[in-house]
């Protein structure tokens, strides 16, 4: 009765209400819960995307899983089709599995072998038409699943299709030695033919294959005329070489080891092999119907695609250590899992999450041995008995993802990108990624002196962002010793422009706190202050009072006209001064407008849009007056560099400073990137002046590529303009830094004399800056070059 009363009590809430204690004695009968198993091909297509992802599943339990359900189920046409399209698909998404995938297919052979002939002919007709395109990532992997099916193939399978596209390399050569289409084309025979032999090993294939490289060699192994510029090490003298290798020179020499070894080809999986206890099975894979390999045709005429082609040059955070952690240059492993991981990172840009899965999974997609256990510290690698790999999966695929944050001239992706994959793979398995990224730190700071300049930028710039995400910590101690160098040694010049980068991702305060005692004195109270102090506000700074009026006048929106008195009266008492009246006015006006809208960056834009027309007319002034408006802003916000480079930037999008004049201001006769107190030089060691310049040309070369595009809406005499401007912007870069790269500058010959060591240093900086902006002006001439060939026969047909 109580207990009726408890539930019935409550007023005229009726419901009735169970308690914990009435399940004791509840005999009523449970509903059994059922759950709806998933329709076949979700379950199959489930299956193959996750094949191989598990280092606690076999391969070939997964391979026969998969075959055997589709096998079993060929009559449904959603299975069957599903299959057909997923298999192409995976390939092209997820390469990393490609040698999997092709085992369920060759199992599949064994049982239904009409399935596999529509895998040919559909994987045939997506290299033909990638071909066509010029998508050539996309022709290396389908040629990569057809390799290793070649053991189901006919006749010499994918051999014919590898001699037609050298055929096409060795015309392309032999009209141009500067062609990057043959390289290209050179690349995919290379790296396909491993997987052949890994596939399909017999005499006949070996002998093909020597007869192929015989070929292939006399193009991998003449150096491109471009590799000098993309090399990612300046050479230790003018005219010597680097110890950096082309990646196709290198496969080559690699391959051709193979060779000599039977083709061992160690780290690539055969999960086509099966136990020895499933020697049934195994027979039946050997002995599965062939079939002929559907035409594969190769047009006359082979175009570059999408993306611009260059020779790539073969590059590692992890060389020259005592116990190689990574698969050193002279072992095919170097350029086989290279390869497979570059695909992967570039392809799922979209999903830098499962980017870093794969990443971190790199050992379950490779040859049992071919790696150590995940997270194995560095130290214990002289623990490891010898014969034994002593390769870290986590070390190859930071090395991986580092080889496309430095790829010379640019990466496929945005910079950021790579950044946060390397953010991402940290956060998943921090335990085995932050040991390598220390190590690949260190490697890059020891090397930074002798690095191509664009690339020591770019780890500065991930350097910053990365401790960003992880509490701005690092182990700076390790390099207190460099910061009693001067500002222009390379190492200092990196500590001080990390630091800036920190600072405007953060605040002073915050990466004060993270620091040694010793680099306190690196960030100064004026950083800590958010908003600079107006130097007109002391009445010992010249024009002190005309720079008050003028602030108030900008903060209550005041008209144009009633600046002119004010400007009129700075030029006249400058006058009297024997200072430049322009420069004088300018410098008053520049910094009043820097300190109004100081607040934030939508402040001060909305300042320059008010007072843009006096600004365009005191640009069209003077060279002087323009300099002089760069100089206002970089002093007002000298604490603040970052802050200054984007309003420089938009005074550029206004058409108030001109590329020509930011360039002149930077690296110019008598240059103001200087700060007081500097020598002649130092500029060339700041990372903001560096960023300045390689924005603004950045800015320029843009444009004239947009002008220049299939359907742009430009005159030919804009376009002609424009080309024209882009020239004379990289020769007057050439003409400000040759004379420090050679030694020759005049402010040079008088400041260091007698200093040898700073002597070499700012031959050092010129050389570094040479070499980037020449790089830069020789692609720029390429794509010029390019686009008139392109536009030459059409001008032909209309003349016709």
């Amino acid at each position: 009765m109580a207990d009726y009363d408890r539930r019935r009590s409550g007023g005229h809430h009726n419901r009735k209400r169970r308690y914990r204690d009435d399940d004791e004695n509840d005999y009523r009968q449970q509903r059994r819960r059922y759950d709806q198993p998933p329709p076949l091909p979700v379950r199959i297509r489930k299956q193959l995307l996750s094949l191989a992802e598990s280092p606690l599943r076999r391969w070939h339990d997964e391979v026969n899983s998969i075959a055997h359900l589709v096998a079993d189920n060929a009559e449904d046409t959603e299975v069957r089709e599903g299959f057909v399209n997923l298999v192409l698909q995976l390939v092209l998404e997820q390469p990393l599995k490609t040698p999997f995938v092709a085992a369920v297919v060759l199992v599949v052979n064994t049982l239904q072998p009409d399935i596999v002939r529509e895998i040919l002919a559909k994987t045939s007709a997506t290299a033909e038409n990638k071909i066509k395109d010029g998508e050539w990532r996309d022709v290396k992997l389908c040629l990569k699943l057809l390799a290793c099916l070649q053991s189901c193939l006919g006749g010499d399978g994918v051999f014919p299709v590898l001699d037609e596209l050298f055929n096409r390399a060795g015309d392309l050569q032999t009209a141009s030695s500067d062609d990057t289409i043959g390289t290209e084309l050179v690349k995919i025979i290379l790296f396909t033919i491993p997987y052949i032999m890994a596939g399909g090993p017999g005499q006949q294939w070996q002998e093909r294959a020597a007869d192929l490289m015989d070929k292939t060699d006399i193009i991998a192994s003449e150096p491109h005329a471009l590799q000098a510029l993309i090399d990612p090490y300046l050479p230790e003298s003018e005219g010597q070489p680097t110890e950096s290798s082309s990646m196709i020179c290198l496969l080559q020499k690699q391959l051709q080891h193979e060779a000599s070894n039977n083709w061992e080809l160690a780290c690539l999986p055969r999960p086509w092999r099966l136990p020895l206890e499933e020697i049934e099975a195994q027979d039946k894979l050997d002995n599965a119907t062939k079939h002929d390999l559907p035409t594969i045709s190769v047009p006359e005429r082979v175009i570059p695609g999408p993306r611009p082609l260059f020779p790539e040059v073969y590059f590692s955070v992890y060389a020259g250590q005592d116990i190689p952690s990574v698969p050193p240059v002279t072992d095919v492993a170097s350029s086989l899992i290279r390869d497979a991981l570059v695909d992967t990172i570039n392809i799922l840009d979209f999903n830098r999450h499962a980017t870093a899965r794969f990443l971190i999974d790199v050992d379950c997609y490779f040859a049992d041995g071919t790696f150590i256990k995940r997270a194995t510290p560095f130290d214990r690698l002289r623990d490891i008995e010898s014969g034994r790999s002593t390769w870290k999966p986590e070390d190859v695929a930071v090395d991986a993802v580092f080889s496309q944050l430095h790829q010379l001239p640019a990466p496929e992706h945005k910079l950021v990108y790579y950044h946060s994959v390397l953010t991402e793979a940290c956060k998943q398995a921090p335990a085995a990624i932050a040991p390598s990224l220390g190590r690949a730190i260190r490697f890059l700071y020891r090397n930074s002196s002798r690095m191509d300049l664009e690339l020591s930028q770019r780890f500065m710039d991930w350097f910053a962002h990365h401790l960003s995400n992880f509490g701005f910590t690092w182990k700076w101690t390790e390099w207190v010793d460099d910061v009693s160098f001067p500002d222009i040694h390379p190492h200092k010049a990196f500590i001080l422009g990390a630091l800036d980068k920190e600072i405007r991702l953060s605040f002073a305060q915050r990466i004060k706190n993270t620091l040694p005692e010793e680099y306190q004195v690196l960030i100064g109270p004026e950083k800590e202050n958010d908003v600079p102090d107006y130097k007109f506000s002391d009445d010992s700074v010249p024009f002190a009072a005309e720079g008050r009026e003028m602030a108030t006048l900008l903060k209550r929106k005041a008209p144009d006209e009633e600046f002119q008195p004010i400007v009129d009266h700075i030029q006249a008492a400058a006058g009297e001064h024997g200072l430049d009246p322009f420069i004088a006015s300018t410098d008053v006006f520049v910094t009043a407008v820097c300190w109004v809208g100081s607040k934030s960056l939508s402040h001060v834009l909305a300042c320059i849009e008010r007072v843009k027309d006096r600004l365009l007319d005191v640009g069209a002034a003077s060279e002087g007056a323009r300099a002089q408006i760069i100089t206002a802003v970089m002093s007002y916000w000298q604490a603040h560099p970052g802050v200054a480079l984007s309003i420089i930037e938009k005074l550029l999008n206004y058409s108030i400073l001109t590329p020509s004049s930011v360039v002149e201001w930077a690296l110019g006769a008598g240059s103001k990137a200087e700060a007081d107190g500097d020598r002649a030089g130092d500029g060339l060691a700041k990372a903001h002046v560096y960023e300045l310049v390689h924005n603004t040309v950045n800015k320029v070369t843009g444009r004239v590529r947009l002008l220049l595009a299939p359907g742009a809406e430009a005159d030919e005499e804009t376009k002609t303009r424009d080309v024209q401007a882009m020239k004379d912007l990289f020769k007057a870069i050439e003409d400000a830094v040759v004379g420090w790269a050679s030694g020759s500058k005049d402010q040079m010959l008088r400041d260091t004399e007698g200093d040898e060591s700073r002597d070499q240093l700012l031959r050092q900086w010129g050389q570094r800056w040479l070499r980037v902006f020449r790089r830069k002006s020789a692609i720029e001439e390429a794509h010029l070059l390019e686009v008139q060939n392109n536009n030459a026969p059409a001008e032909g047909d209309d003349g016709a």
